[in-house]
Protein backbone atom coordinates (compact mmCIF):
# COMPACT_ATOMS: atom_id res chain seq x y z
CA UNK A 1 0.00 0.00 0.00
CA UNK A 2 2.47 2.72 0.94
CA UNK A 3 4.41 1.48 -2.65
CA UNK A 4 1.11 2.19 -4.50
CA UNK A 5 0.64 5.75 -2.81
CA UNK A 6 4.25 6.41 -2.79
CA UNK A 7 4.25 6.05 -7.15
CA UNK A 8 0.75 8.20 -7.02
CA UNK A 9 2.92 11.08 -5.17
CA UNK A 10 5.12 10.81 -7.63
CA UNK A 11 2.97 10.82 -10.56
CA UNK A 12 0.90 13.74 -8.90
CA UNK A 13 4.08 15.92 -8.68
CA UNK A 14 5.75 15.12 -11.89
CA UNK A 15 2.22 16.27 -13.87
CA UNK A 16 1.70 18.90 -11.00
CA UNK A 17 5.38 20.10 -13.18
CA UNK A 18 4.65 19.91 -16.33
CA UNK A 19 2.02 22.10 -18.41
CA UNK A 20 2.72 21.58 -21.46
CA UNK A 21 0.38 22.91 -24.69
CA UNK A 22 -0.78 19.79 -26.56
CA UNK A 23 -1.85 21.91 -30.01
CA UNK A 24 0.62 25.40 -30.15
CA UNK A 25 -0.51 27.91 -33.11
CA UNK A 26 2.06 29.35 -34.25
CA UNK A 27 2.09 34.01 -34.74
CA UNK A 28 3.54 36.70 -34.24
CA UNK A 29 2.60 40.44 -33.92
CA UNK A 30 3.17 42.97 -36.82
CA UNK A 31 3.84 46.35 -35.19
CA UNK A 32 5.77 48.35 -37.94
CA UNK A 33 2.87 51.73 -39.05
CA UNK A 34 5.29 52.90 -42.21
CA UNK A 35 5.60 49.49 -44.14
CA UNK A 36 3.91 48.73 -47.15
CA UNK A 37 4.54 44.82 -47.62
CA UNK A 38 6.17 42.37 -45.82
CA UNK A 39 10.38 41.98 -46.88
CA UNK A 40 11.94 38.98 -48.31
CA UNK A 41 13.23 38.11 -45.24
CA UNK A 42 10.11 38.25 -43.03
CA UNK A 43 7.92 36.60 -45.36
CA UNK A 44 10.84 33.77 -45.47
CA UNK A 45 10.14 33.71 -41.69
CA UNK A 46 6.87 32.95 -42.13
CA UNK A 47 7.05 30.13 -44.26
CA UNK A 48 10.31 27.85 -42.98
CA UNK A 49 8.34 28.07 -39.40
CA UNK A 50 4.95 27.60 -40.71
CA UNK A 51 3.24 30.20 -39.12
CA UNK A 52 -0.32 31.51 -40.72
CA UNK A 53 -0.98 33.62 -38.16
CA UNK A 54 -0.64 37.19 -37.51
CA UNK A 55 -1.74 39.74 -35.31
CA UNK A 56 -1.58 43.43 -37.46
CA UNK A 57 -1.35 46.57 -35.31
CA UNK A 58 -4.05 48.38 -37.77
CA UNK A 59 -3.91 51.89 -35.79
CA UNK A 60 -3.48 53.54 -32.23
CA UNK A 61 -6.43 55.58 -30.47
CA UNK A 62 -4.94 58.37 -28.34
CA UNK A 63 -6.52 61.73 -26.93
CA UNK A 64 -6.36 65.07 -26.14
CA UNK A 65 -8.73 67.80 -24.77
CA UNK A 66 -8.07 69.56 -28.58
CA UNK A 67 -9.57 66.15 -30.60
CA UNK A 68 -10.80 64.16 -28.09
CA UNK A 69 -9.89 60.43 -29.19
CA UNK A 70 -8.49 59.91 -33.03
CA UNK A 71 -6.22 57.15 -34.25
CA UNK A 72 -3.09 57.54 -35.28
CA UNK A 73 -0.08 55.23 -36.55
CA UNK A 74 -2.23 54.02 -38.99
CA UNK A 75 -0.76 50.64 -40.81
CA UNK A 76 0.68 51.21 -44.20
CA UNK A 77 1.00 47.41 -44.92
CA UNK A 78 -0.77 45.82 -48.02
CA UNK A 79 -0.99 42.41 -47.46
CA UNK A 80 0.52 40.25 -50.69
CA UNK A 81 0.61 36.81 -49.16
CA UNK A 82 -1.65 34.22 -51.32
CA UNK A 83 -1.45 31.59 -48.84
CA UNK A 84 -4.34 31.35 -46.08
CA UNK A 85 -3.00 33.43 -43.22
CA UNK A 86 -5.42 34.31 -40.41
CA UNK A 87 -4.91 38.11 -40.06
CA UNK A 88 -6.20 39.36 -36.68
CA UNK A 89 -6.91 42.94 -36.86
CA UNK A 90 -5.47 44.80 -33.28
CA UNK A 91 -5.80 48.27 -32.04
CA UNK A 92 -3.53 49.70 -29.34
CA UNK A 93 -5.40 52.30 -27.23
CA UNK A 94 -3.85 54.73 -24.81
CA UNK A 95 -4.92 54.32 -20.97
CA UNK A 96 -5.50 58.16 -21.59
CA UNK A 97 -8.45 57.52 -23.35
CA UNK A 98 -10.33 55.78 -20.76
CA UNK A 99 -9.60 58.70 -17.95
CA UNK A 100 -12.55 61.23 -17.30
CA UNK A 101 -14.45 59.82 -20.12
CA UNK A 102 -18.17 58.85 -20.36
CA UNK A 103 -20.58 56.49 -21.55
CA UNK A 104 -21.26 58.85 -24.51
CA UNK A 105 -17.52 59.15 -25.50
CA UNK A 106 -17.27 55.10 -25.32
CA UNK A 107 -20.19 54.07 -27.23
CA UNK A 108 -18.64 56.49 -29.99
CA UNK A 109 -15.30 54.79 -29.86
CA UNK A 110 -16.65 51.40 -30.28
CA UNK A 111 -18.03 52.15 -33.04
CA UNK A 112 -15.13 54.12 -34.77
CA UNK A 113 -12.77 51.00 -33.93
CA UNK A 114 -15.18 48.91 -35.63
CA UNK A 115 -15.67 50.91 -38.93
CA UNK A 116 -11.90 51.47 -38.96
CA UNK A 117 -11.04 48.09 -39.02
CA UNK A 118 -13.32 46.93 -41.22
CA UNK A 119 -12.17 49.68 -43.65
CA UNK A 120 -8.72 48.91 -43.34
CA UNK A 121 -9.58 45.09 -43.62
CA UNK A 122 -11.49 45.62 -47.41
CA UNK A 123 -9.07 48.08 -48.70
CA UNK A 124 -5.60 46.60 -47.44
CA UNK A 125 -5.93 42.70 -47.02
CA UNK A 126 -7.32 41.38 -49.88
CA UNK A 127 -5.42 38.49 -49.75
CA UNK A 128 -6.06 36.84 -46.47
CA UNK A 129 -8.45 35.22 -44.41
CA UNK A 130 -9.81 37.76 -42.01
CA UNK A 131 -10.53 36.20 -38.43
CA UNK A 132 -13.61 36.62 -36.31
CA UNK A 133 -11.31 37.75 -33.66
CA UNK A 134 -10.59 41.92 -33.18
CA UNK A 135 -7.68 42.43 -29.92
CA UNK A 136 -7.43 45.63 -27.91
CA UNK A 137 -4.17 46.29 -26.84
CA UNK A 138 -4.37 48.74 -23.57
CA UNK A 139 -2.45 48.90 -20.02
CA UNK A 140 -5.64 49.63 -18.00
CA UNK A 141 -4.88 50.97 -14.62
CA UNK A 142 -7.64 50.31 -11.66
CA UNK A 143 -9.28 53.87 -12.12
CA UNK A 144 -10.11 53.12 -15.86
CA UNK A 145 -10.77 49.57 -15.56
CA UNK A 146 -14.88 50.00 -15.62
CA UNK A 147 -14.14 52.64 -18.72
CA UNK A 148 -12.23 50.25 -20.13
CA UNK A 149 -14.63 47.48 -19.69
CA UNK A 150 -17.54 49.10 -20.92
CA UNK A 151 -15.44 50.22 -24.33
CA UNK A 152 -15.02 46.04 -24.46
CA UNK A 153 -18.70 45.05 -24.20
CA UNK A 154 -19.75 48.02 -26.47
CA UNK A 155 -16.97 46.53 -29.45
CA UNK A 156 -18.59 43.43 -29.24
CA UNK A 157 -21.76 43.98 -29.47
CA UNK A 158 -21.13 46.55 -32.42
CA UNK A 159 -18.89 44.47 -34.11
CA UNK A 160 -20.45 41.04 -33.58
CA UNK A 161 -16.75 39.61 -33.74
CA UNK A 162 -15.11 37.74 -30.96
CA UNK A 163 -12.67 40.33 -29.19
CA UNK A 164 -9.61 39.40 -27.62
CA UNK A 165 -7.20 42.02 -24.90
CA UNK A 166 -3.75 42.09 -23.90
CA UNK A 167 -3.11 40.99 -20.35
CA UNK A 168 -0.01 42.31 -18.36
CA UNK A 169 1.01 40.04 -15.33
CA UNK A 170 -0.14 42.47 -12.50
CA UNK A 171 -3.58 42.60 -13.70
CA UNK A 172 -3.22 38.61 -14.02
CA UNK A 173 -1.78 38.17 -10.86
CA UNK A 174 -4.58 39.96 -9.03
CA UNK A 175 -7.83 39.56 -10.93
CA UNK A 176 -9.89 40.21 -7.38
CA UNK A 177 -8.54 43.98 -7.44
CA UNK A 178 -7.80 44.82 -11.42
CA UNK A 179 -11.04 42.93 -12.38
CA UNK A 180 -11.60 40.03 -15.45
CA UNK A 181 -11.54 41.75 -18.89
CA UNK A 182 -15.20 41.11 -20.62
CA UNK A 183 -14.04 39.17 -23.36
CA UNK A 184 -13.74 36.19 -24.86
CA UNK A 185 -9.89 35.11 -24.65
CA UNK A 186 -6.90 37.18 -23.49
CA UNK A 187 -2.81 37.32 -24.31
CA UNK A 188 -0.28 37.11 -21.31
CA UNK A 189 2.13 39.11 -22.14
CA UNK A 190 5.60 38.09 -20.49
CA UNK A 191 7.94 41.07 -20.96
CA UNK A 192 8.24 44.78 -20.10
CA UNK A 193 8.03 43.94 -16.73
CA UNK A 194 9.89 46.98 -15.29
CA UNK A 195 9.28 50.88 -16.54
CA UNK A 196 12.60 50.89 -18.60
CA UNK A 197 13.16 54.28 -17.13
CA UNK A 198 13.09 53.79 -13.16
CA UNK A 199 15.46 50.61 -13.18
CA UNK A 200 18.55 51.03 -14.75
CA UNK A 201 20.33 47.60 -13.76
CA UNK A 202 17.57 45.85 -15.06
CA UNK A 203 16.59 44.34 -18.39
CA UNK A 204 13.29 45.93 -18.51
CA UNK A 205 11.92 44.24 -21.77
CA UNK A 206 12.59 40.60 -19.55
CA UNK A 207 14.30 39.67 -16.28
CA UNK A 208 13.50 36.94 -15.18
CA UNK A 209 13.21 37.18 -11.08
CA UNK A 210 11.07 39.71 -12.05
CA UNK A 211 8.41 37.60 -14.27
CA UNK A 212 8.81 35.21 -11.18
CA UNK A 213 7.21 37.77 -8.59
CA UNK A 214 4.37 37.40 -11.07
CA UNK A 215 4.31 33.69 -12.08
CA UNK A 216 5.36 32.44 -8.66
CA UNK A 217 2.23 29.90 -8.44
CA UNK A 218 0.90 27.87 -10.52
CA UNK A 219 -2.65 29.23 -11.11
CA UNK A 220 -5.72 29.05 -13.43
CA UNK A 221 -7.52 32.37 -14.92
CA UNK A 222 -10.94 32.38 -15.43
CA UNK A 223 -10.44 33.36 -18.98
CA UNK A 224 -8.69 30.71 -22.32
CA UNK A 225 -5.19 32.33 -22.24
CA UNK A 226 -2.85 32.89 -25.12
CA UNK A 227 1.28 33.57 -24.74
CA UNK A 228 3.37 36.42 -26.28
CA UNK A 229 6.98 36.20 -26.05
CA UNK A 230 9.52 39.16 -26.90
CA UNK A 231 11.68 38.51 -29.56
CA UNK A 232 12.80 42.61 -29.89
CA UNK A 233 15.32 44.71 -28.48
CA UNK A 234 16.04 48.37 -28.29
CA UNK A 235 18.92 50.89 -27.16
CA UNK A 236 17.65 54.40 -24.59
CA UNK A 237 19.82 57.19 -25.73
CA UNK A 238 20.83 59.18 -22.35
CA UNK A 239 22.35 62.51 -23.26
CA UNK A 240 23.99 64.57 -20.18
CA UNK A 241 22.46 61.58 -17.86
CA UNK A 242 19.03 62.21 -19.10
CA UNK A 243 16.79 60.45 -21.73
CA UNK A 244 16.52 61.16 -24.85
CA UNK A 245 14.72 58.53 -26.97
CA UNK A 246 14.65 55.17 -27.99
CA UNK A 247 16.29 53.30 -31.55
CA UNK A 248 14.88 50.32 -32.56
CA UNK A 249 16.66 50.32 -35.85
CA UNK A 250 20.19 50.24 -37.02
CA UNK A 251 21.55 48.82 -33.70
CA UNK A 252 24.18 46.39 -35.12
CA UNK A 253 25.57 49.38 -36.56
CA UNK A 254 25.76 51.85 -34.23
CA UNK A 255 27.67 49.09 -31.81
CA UNK A 256 30.31 49.68 -33.41
CA UNK A 257 30.39 52.92 -32.09
CA UNK A 258 29.99 52.16 -28.47
CA UNK A 259 31.91 50.23 -25.50
CA UNK A 260 30.82 48.71 -22.72
CA UNK A 261 31.41 50.22 -19.74
CA UNK A 262 29.31 47.99 -16.93
CA UNK A 263 26.03 45.66 -17.64
CA UNK A 264 23.50 47.16 -20.03
CA UNK A 265 25.23 50.29 -20.16
CA UNK A 266 27.37 51.73 -22.75
CA UNK A 267 29.15 54.69 -23.97
CA UNK A 268 29.35 56.27 -27.62
CA UNK A 269 32.93 56.66 -28.41
CA UNK A 270 32.73 58.57 -31.80
CA UNK A 271 29.87 60.91 -33.56
CA UNK A 272 27.22 58.76 -35.23
CA UNK A 273 24.21 59.97 -37.19
CA UNK A 274 21.19 57.83 -37.02
CA UNK A 275 18.78 58.77 -38.84
CA UNK A 276 17.99 62.44 -38.35
CA UNK A 277 19.80 62.68 -35.44
CA UNK A 278 23.50 62.60 -34.02
CA UNK A 279 24.74 60.38 -31.19
CA UNK A 280 27.97 62.20 -29.80
CA UNK A 281 30.85 61.44 -28.10
CA UNK A 282 30.06 60.65 -24.42
CA UNK A 283 25.90 59.47 -24.89
CA UNK A 284 25.42 56.90 -22.93
CA UNK A 285 23.45 54.06 -24.10
CA UNK A 286 21.57 51.01 -22.32
CA UNK A 287 21.03 48.37 -24.60
CA UNK A 288 18.21 45.63 -23.92
CA UNK A 289 18.03 42.31 -25.56
CA UNK A 290 16.99 38.66 -25.38
CA UNK A 291 19.86 35.74 -25.77
CA UNK A 292 17.55 32.76 -26.84
CA UNK A 293 18.87 30.98 -23.67
CA UNK A 294 16.76 33.90 -21.79
CA UNK A 295 13.41 33.67 -24.00
CA UNK A 296 14.12 29.71 -22.94
CA UNK A 297 14.29 30.57 -19.01
CA UNK A 298 11.61 32.19 -19.51
CA UNK A 299 9.25 29.59 -21.06
CA UNK A 300 10.07 26.88 -18.37
CA UNK A 301 8.92 30.02 -15.86
CA UNK A 302 5.72 30.35 -17.47
CA UNK A 303 5.00 26.62 -18.46
CA UNK A 304 5.07 25.47 -14.49
CA UNK A 305 2.86 28.59 -13.28
CA UNK A 306 0.44 29.50 -16.25
CA UNK A 307 -2.58 26.51 -16.46
CA UNK A 308 -3.34 26.32 -20.36
CA UNK A 309 -6.01 25.36 -22.42
CA UNK A 310 -4.87 22.24 -24.58
CA UNK A 311 -4.98 24.54 -27.76
CA UNK A 312 -3.18 27.83 -27.13
CA UNK A 313 -1.87 30.69 -29.21
CA UNK A 314 1.89 31.12 -28.71
CA UNK A 315 2.40 35.19 -30.29
CA UNK A 316 6.08 36.19 -30.85
CA UNK A 317 6.56 40.09 -30.77
CA UNK A 318 7.31 40.94 -33.17
CA UNK A 319 7.97 40.24 -36.99
CA UNK A 320 10.73 42.27 -38.13
CA UNK A 321 13.92 41.54 -40.49
CA UNK A 322 16.17 43.45 -38.37
CA UNK A 323 15.27 41.79 -34.88
CA UNK A 324 14.80 38.39 -35.87
CA UNK A 325 18.04 38.65 -37.32
CA UNK A 326 19.53 37.98 -33.75
CA UNK A 327 17.96 34.64 -34.01
CA UNK A 328 18.46 31.66 -36.05
CA UNK A 329 14.99 30.04 -37.40
CA UNK A 330 15.86 26.89 -35.22
CA UNK A 331 15.77 29.25 -31.88
CA UNK A 332 12.72 30.80 -33.57
CA UNK A 333 11.08 27.54 -33.80
CA UNK A 334 12.12 26.57 -30.60
CA UNK A 335 9.64 29.02 -28.81
CA UNK A 336 6.71 27.70 -30.17
CA UNK A 337 7.84 23.45 -29.74
CA UNK A 338 8.76 24.42 -25.93
CA UNK A 339 5.52 24.96 -25.09
CA UNK A 340 4.64 21.51 -26.13
CA UNK A 341 7.46 19.68 -24.43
Amino acid sequence: MKKILFFVFILTLFFSCSNKIDNVEKSFYYWKSNSWSLNSRESQVLKDLKVRKLYIKFFEIDHNEAYGDFPVSKTSLRFYQKEDFLIVPTVYIKNEVFKNTNRERMDTLANNVAFLINKYANERFEGAIMTKEFQMDCDWTLTTKDNYFYFLKKLKAVSKKEISCTLRLYPYKYPEKMGIPPVDKATLMCYNLINPLWNHSKNSILDIEELKLYLNKKRKYPLHLDIALPTYSWMQVYKNDHFYKVIYDGQKEILKSLKEIKPLWYEVTKDTVVDDFYLRIGDKIKYENLTSEKINEAIKVIKKNVDFDTNTTVTLFHLDEEQLSNYSNEELSGFYTNFSK
